[in-house]
């Protein structure tokens, strides 16, 4: 070959591999760049919170880092590292604001300095343009933009003459009741707390998936009810192909802790024993329960009623049943059709049998019989 050809080659072939190079370089790049970008968005799409207990009570945030990334990333590290153990809630307004997350305040010999410490860490984010019941927003110095840090505090009812004042990074999911209840703490004249409530820990966790909202009524037949009662224990086993909708209610109320701490209010020997009344429980609801609560369409069936048989009470609207359940101790064809049977018992039935034989007074019985509780479990 003569050599101008050779040369011509060989120049070729340098610009193939060079292009080739150029070429893998481009792909590598592309795929990092996917990589990074799909990692990140999946990790924005993992909804965190911070559960955060303290010597009143355990409340919950939802973490908003579509909010304030920094903000969240910051509060993360510090409840990951143990920042906020033994901090105390040093500021409070009753019913209106709590304040705490001052390093700080882990010393109770430096009171007159609380509030002062934890500050200047993070850069200014967005502002928050409403302040509402349960946001969880950065204490900031006055003046100061760049100052926040480890202090936080929580709005306990609407502020708007805070909107567009400060970077809201969370919002209270469970647990407004415990808020209300540290923002009854006693103060003193310059509105510091005389009595402490530490944080003892602060959790970050995934959101959990709230349980038995999208299940088909075929998957819910895979879960039981096991009724924790100061006689003992009662279990139950669903009927979502006669009742679906009472069935998924009953198990979100249960799963939400509603039921817990109520007493059986009704026994008709031969008839039913009734509970899940409001006006039983020893605790109000919390907000979250609160939410839960409504109306359920009816879902009559050709169920009958008898011994063992789990049906929702309700009153003369067919549509106006909630919480209140009934376990029928024997047969009662008047109750067929017109009240909504999801349920029956497969063990316990002697705890049931008990119950009806309770000292009682007309239907109420002499002393409360307990429902501790309801668990939701699979088969």
């Amino acid at each position: 070959m003569p050599r101008r050809h050779e040369n011509e080659v060989r120049h070729e072939n340098t610009k193939t591999r060079k292009r080739h190079l150029e070429f893998r370089g481009f792909v590598l790049s592309w795929l990092i760049c996917f990589v990074l970008s799909w990692h990140g968005g999946h990790a924005q799409s993992t909804a965190r919170q911070a559960v955060v207990e303290t010597s009143l009570g355990t409340f919950i945030i939802d973490l908003t880092p579509e909010a304030a990334p920094n903000h969240v990333a910051y509060f993360t590290k510090l409840a990951q590292d143990g920042a906020y153990e033994g901090t105390a809630f040093h500021r409070v307004v009753k019913f209106g604001m709590v304040q705490g997350g001052d390093p700080i305040s882990k010393d109770p010999s430096k009171r007159s300095l609380y509030g002062t410490g934890g500050q200047n860490a993070i850069k200014a984010e967005a502002r928050a343009e409403k302040m509402t019941r349960g946001s969880v927003a950065a204490v900031l110095v006055p003046g100061r933009p760049d100052s926040a840090g480890a202090q936080f505090f929580v709005v306990l009812t609407d502020q708007p003459t805070l909107g567009g004042q400060y970077t809201v990074f969370g919002q209270v999911f469970d647990g407004m009741d415990v808020l209300q209840k540290i923002s009854e703490t006693a103060v003193d004249a310059s509105g510091l707390a005389t009595d402490r409530v530490e944080i003892k820990r602060v959790t970050i966790r995934e959101k959990p998936a709230e349980r038995f909202v999208t299940e088909a009524a075929a998957a819910l037949a895979g879960y039981r009810a096991v009724l924790d009662t100061s006689l003992g224990a009662i279990t139950i086993e669903f009927l979502p192909d006669k009742a679906p909708e009472h069935v998924r209610q009953f198990m979100r109320l249960a799963d939400a802790g509603v039921y817990a701490g109520m007493a059986f209010h009704r026994v008709a020997p031969g008839f039913v024993i009734q509970t899940g009344a409001l006006n039983t429980k020893t605790a109000p609801l919390s907000e979250r329960q609160q939410k839960l609560v409504r109306n359920l369409q009816p879902e009559f069936n050709d169920t009958k009623h008898v011994k063992g048989i789990v049906s929702m009470a309700r009153g003369d609207d067919p549509a106006s049943a909630q919480t209140s359940f009934f376990i029928c101790t024997g047969a009662s064809t008047a109750l067929d059709g017109v009240y909504t049977a999801f349920g029956q018992v497969v063990e316990g039935m002697s705890v049931v049998e008990a119950i009806e034989k309770a000292p009682r007074t007309g239907e109420t019985p002499n002393e409360r019989i307990e429902l501790r509780g309801i668990r939701i479990e699979a088969k």
